[in-house]
């Protein structure tokens, strides 16, 4: 009875959004753990490894130690130069290809929307890319790849090439807002779709999280896939409570079949 409900559950939706005229799609960790990234508030994710104060801007910005603590993170890790997009990135960004998508917004740091070939205008990352750096000084950016390649002594923690300011990865540290540019335009296309898709978020950070009910509230359906339960599942039209991957792999092919047909 599982998969005849998964499966039902997956064909409302393929309908949903080849009767849609804006899709949105909102994504958040549960999507780039399945690329083998960690979360960062599930038992053995970041948090439990790293003290959050570490990640706070004024820290940041004070401690010349912190600075150090958060490149070694960086020269270890290599997580986020080097992890590849899953079947969820994949079908999000072919949504994007068959008309389907009129953007995505995501609550990640890691570039894989991007490189799955989601094209980057249509992206707004409210948190920030972890793939870069910007100096906190002359605004100059880097990317992380090409800084890594550079052999340097493991303490001596890089500085901006023109200026020699602090470099910084460019996301939202606690304490600073989100980008409100981004915050903006992600705000205009979820208060103007008429479906909105929740990929792999919990809907328990803000203000990224208001952005479902920013949909709802404008007259907007609303699915949620998520492997566990989210305080908006009330609300949603359809709840799949299963992979990122195999969900939406699976809703493209039915999406792809309904176009054919149609």
């Amino acid at each position: 009875m599982k998969d005849v409900s998964l499966n039902q559950k997956m064909k409302d939706v393929a309908a949903m959004i080849v009767a849609a005229r804006r899709v949105v799609v909102f994504t958040g960790a549960g999507v780039s753990t399945e690329s083998g990234i960690p979360d960062f508030r599930s038992p053995g994710g970041i948090w439990t490894k790293f003290d959050p104060e570490d990640f706070t801007i004024e820290r940041f910005l004070y401690s010349a130690e912190t600075r150090r603590k958060q490149w070694r993170i960086l020269m270890e890790g290599g997580l986020f130069t080097q992890a590849e997009p899953n079947r969820a990135h994949l079908a999000i960004a072919e949504l994007e290809k068959l008309g389907k998508l009129s953007c995505v917004i995501t609550q990640n740091i890691d570039n894989l929307h991007q490189k799955a070939g989601n094209d980057p205008k249509h992206v707004y990352e409210l948190h920030g890319n972890m793939n870069w750096l910007r100096c906190l000084d002359c605004h100059e950016a880097y990317r992380l790849e090409d800084i890594l390649a550079k052999p340097r002594p493991a303490d001596d923690v890089p500085s901006c090439e023109r200026c020699r300011g602090i470099l910084k990865p460019d996301v939202v540290f606690f304490g600073e807002s989100l980008p409100p540019e981004t915050l903006s335009q992600a705000t205009h296309h979820a208060c103007n779709c008429d479906l909105l898709m929740v990929v792999g978020s919990s809907l328990v950070v803000y203000p990224a999280a208001y952005m479902p009910m920013y949909a709802k509230n404008a007259g907007a359906r609303l699915v949620i896939i998520n492997r566990d339960a989210t305080s908006y599942d009330g609300s949603a039209d359809v709840v799949i409570n299963h992979s990122a991957g195999e969900a939406m792999s699976g809703i493209l092919e039915l999406v792809k079949t309904r176009s054919a047909t149609s």
